[in-house]
Parts: C-alpha cells; sequence; structure tokens
C-alpha cells in the first residue's frame, strides 16, 4: 500500500469508531452548543462589539478542538492498538490519517456551530467568501497542530489534560490572526487585510504541517 492508502485506512478507521460511538463528535457539538446558548442568553438580544463577536467564535472552536482532538492517540494508547498501528504503518500516514480525520471532525462541526452562532448573535456577513476561507484554513491549523499535541500528550500521565496547556501558547498566532480576519469579514473592511490574514493562516499551516510530519516520527516512536 502507498502512503496515501494508508493514510486513507488510518483516517477511515477513525471515522469508523467514530461513528459507531459518536464520542468526540458529542462531546464538540455539546460543548459548542450549550457555550453559543449561554452566551447568547447572557447577553439578551443585545448588540455584540466586532472584537468580541470575533473572538467568542474562536475560544469556542479552541475549546471545542481540544475536547475533540484530545481522544486522536489517547484512545489508541488506553485500547492497546497503538502498538498494532505502529506495525502496520509509517509514521507519516499514521500522522496524516489522524489529522485528516480530525479536519473532518472540526470542518463538520462548524457546519453546525457556524450558522448557529450567526443566527444567535444577529450577525450578517459582509465578506463571505473570507469569512469562509477563514473558518476553513483556522480549524485545519487547530487540526494539524492539535495531532502532533495530541500525540504528544498521550505519552504523558496526565494525557487531555496536557493537551490545552500545550495547545493555547503554539496555537495564539492562528487564533489571533483568524479573530482578526473573522472580524473583517463579519463587520467589512479592506479585503487587502483579509488577504493579509488568509496569507499568514496559509503560512502558518504550511509551517506546523512540515513540523509535525518531521517530529511525528520521534513521538510516535517514543
Amino acid at each position: 500500500m502507498s502512503w496515501r492508502s494508508k493514510s486513507a485506512a488510518v483516517c477511515l478507521k477513525d471515522l469508523r469508531l467514530e461513528f459507531r460511538m459518536r464520542y468526540a463528535y458529542s462531546a464538540l457539538i455539546m460543548f459548542a452548543v450549550t457555550t453559543l446558548v449561554a452566551i447568547s442568553f447572557t447577553l439578551a438580544g443585545g448588540l455584540v462589539e466586532a472584537d468580541i463577536a470575533a473572538s467568542l467564535l474562536w475560544v469556542i472552536f479552541f475549546f471545542s478542538a481540544m475536547t475533540g482532538v484530545s481522544r486522536s492517540f489517547v484512545q489508541e494508547e488506553e485500547t492497546g492498538t497503538s502498538i498494532g498501528l505502529k506495525m502496520a504503518a509509517d509514521p507519516a500516514p499514521v500522522f496524516l490519517g489522524k489529522f485528516l480525520f480530525n479536519a473532518a471532525l472540526l470542518l463538520s462541526m462548524a457546519m453546525l456551530v457556524v450558522p448557529l452562532y450567526l443566527l444567535l448573535f444577529n450577525l450578517a456577513v459582509v465578506h463571505v467568501g473570507g469569512f469562509l476561507v477563514t473558518i476553513f484554513l483556522g480549524l485545519v491549523g487547530l487540526a494539524s497542530a492539535g495531532t502532533i499535541l495530541s500525540a504528544i500528550a498521550a505519552q504523558s500521565a496526565v494525557k487531555g489534560s496536557l493537551l490545552t496547556v500545550l495547545s493555547l501558547p503554539i496555537l495564539l498566532p492562528l487564533l489571533i490572526t483568524a479573530t482578526n480576519a473573522t472580524r473583517t469579514a463579519l463587520y467589512g473592511g479592506h479585503l487587502a487585510g483579509i488577504m493579509t490574514d488568509i496569507a499568514m493562516l496559509i503560512f502558518y499551516n504550511g509551517t506546523v504541517l512540515a513540523a509535525s510530519l518531521l517530529l511525528f516520527e520521534y513521538v510516535w516512536n517514543e
């Protein structure tokens, strides 16, 4: 099997397991929807400032991602299937398969959360294309960084609880850039500003993904 086939096999394995158990997706949706509804009731239909509205979305995305992505490798360690996975595939296809699964998980969550977010906060998107691209690139970045950090956290005794602590410093540039682009897309602004933020997100994602592929072999074989 080629590395593409092995990556797809790892991703499909996790998707089948998730469809059967629905643990990660349920945790993602419950956290995101509960937080959105709670904040909406607190604001009582009042107007939300641009900075706060954009920040809220990415705070919800960040903590939702940490809730679901943390299970990527912890589950393999808990069930003892990591040994079989190491024997079946090289490190790179394993990482790519887990990354694709996490990206699919977060993007499917966003398909429900984003319309609910716009509805509850009574927001209209000015730059639709820039908004959608920002959401896509931001969630892909959360998936790429979250996958390698999940592998690192799975080797520790505290496992999932360590992931949020490790992730925040690494994901802070992503969150700040995505928040800026989201604010501009929601409330209007120069398209050049969005394009600059999108270029930064592309650079960040490429850098994190390349670094993760280089480091994952050492983490996985530890």
